[in-house]
């Protein structure tokens, strides 16, 4: 008997010798079958490779269907941020949410198999993951819908910005004050490890970097770089190997919020007052930014979160999805932590008036810098609860 490349209810059942509603009472745990006509029933299913519709069983319910929101890293403030977005606009809809922890390529390899061979989702959303060829396609094969955030992914409705862009912002910026030995501290991809996730960002904002430096006329110094796995601690490490030259830099852009936290405490730990004696700038514009007056490049984090929540939403209405490509605004925000160069400040200078625009009086201005992030087990976010997740037959 032939059976097409997705096979269906009608064919299970006619394989198996029973009715349609035979085979969808096994499939629902149904008690009034024969424990002979169950085990004949999965024997075909498995034979066959069918893979039953979560999304019309729940509709024929009536009843909240599921998505999968699959992340790295997820105590990462950006995620973080980008999740809490994504599940506003989900638990508002009416859906149940699934949150999938990637830390490896095994992870993620794994959790997207059960998501497209098991149907465990009627949609996934896909956050800072690159997503290969053989990924892609096992989703088209199972008429998953798939969308994506902070990653771009041929043919599929994806949010994202432009991160070269954003490294010329950052570097325009501490340009225009009058900067012109500026350093770079942002993420060494190991083969492996993160390389193997896909993540791209912070080297084309280094990128981004380079052309900027490019286009007022400076040339690219190497020794101004520092690269290493990605967190504060690195990244203050690095950033005091910058502060150790002979020539240190008057000014630093850090890939990302989290290492230009590292790059003040390296900065306080040196002796270099900010921005008296080195201006830093970071990128994401994360909550914390704001605590410690932080200059940076923002990207709308949570929005971009919430609208790859509104455009798969889109897509399970049946609805067609323009743009594909849908670019996110980058600015910059300037606060205290950069100004023109020059000798060091003491109180009241650009660091002060820039917390008094901001709103806050020095003694906030002047709060300690040290952060505490949350475990996995405090996050939760709208009503949902984050964790590490493993799928289980």
């Amino acid at each position: 008997m032939r059976t097409p490349d997705r096979p269906t209810i009608a064919d299970v059942a006619a394989a198996a010798g029973v009715g349609v509603g035979t085979v969808s009472r096994v499939l629902n745990g149904g008690v009034n079958v024969r424990e002979s006509t169950r085990l004949n029933v999965l024997e075909v299913i498995d034979r066959l490779g069918y893979r039953p519709s979560h999304l019309a069983a729940a509709l024929s319910r009536g009843t909240p269907r599921t998505v999968a929101i699959l992340v790295p890293h997820l105590t990462r403030p950006s995620t973080v941020a980008r999740l809490a977005g994504a599940l506003t606009v989900l638990d508002d809809q009416g859906y149940d949410t699934i949150v999938c922890n990637v830390d490896t390529p095994e992870q993620r390899d794994h959790h997207l198999a059960a998501l497209t061979a098991r149907h465990r989702a009627d949609g996934v959303i896909a956050v800072s993951l690159r997503l290969a060829g053989q990924h892609l396609a096992a989703f088209r094969r199972g008429g998953v819908p798939l969308v994506t955030v902070d990653t771009a992914a041929p043919g599929l409705p994806q949010t994202i910005i432009d991160n070269i862009a954003g490294g010329r912002l950052a570097t325009a910026h501490l340009l225009g004050l009058g900067h012109r030995r500026i350093g770079f501290v942002g993420d060494a991809v190991a083969r492996g490890t993160e390389h193997g996730l896909g993540f791209t960002s912070s080297r084309r904002r280094l990128l981004g970097y380079q052309r900027e430096l490019a286009a007022a006329g400076l040339d690219f110094d190497p020794e101004l770089v520092r690269l290493g796995p990605h967190g504060p601690a690195v990244a203050a490490e690095l950033a005091g190997q910058l502060l150790r030259l002979p020539d240190p830099p008057t000014a630093i852009f850090a890939a990302s919020d989290t290492q230009a936290m590292g790059v003040l405490s390296a900065a306080e730990q040196r002796g270099f007052p900010v921005p008296g004696r080195l201006s830093v700038i970071g990128f994401d514009d994360i909550e914390s930014a704001a605590l410690l007056n932080l200059s940076t490049v923002r990207q709308p984090l949570e929005y971009s979160g919430a609208e790859g929540a509104r455009r798969l939403c889109a897509l399970l209405r049946g609805l067609r999805v323009r743009p594909v490509r849908q670019l996110l605004k980058l600015r910059i925000v300037r606060r205290g932590s950069s100004a023109v160069p020059g000798p060091a400040r003491s109180g009241g200078g650009a660091a002060s008036s820039a917390a008094v625009r901001a709103g806050r009086g020095p003694d906030e201005h002047n709060r300690s810098r040290s952060l505490a992030f949350p475990r996995v087990s405090d996050i939760r976010l709208g009503g949902h609860l984050a964790c590490r997740m493993d799928w289980v037959a």
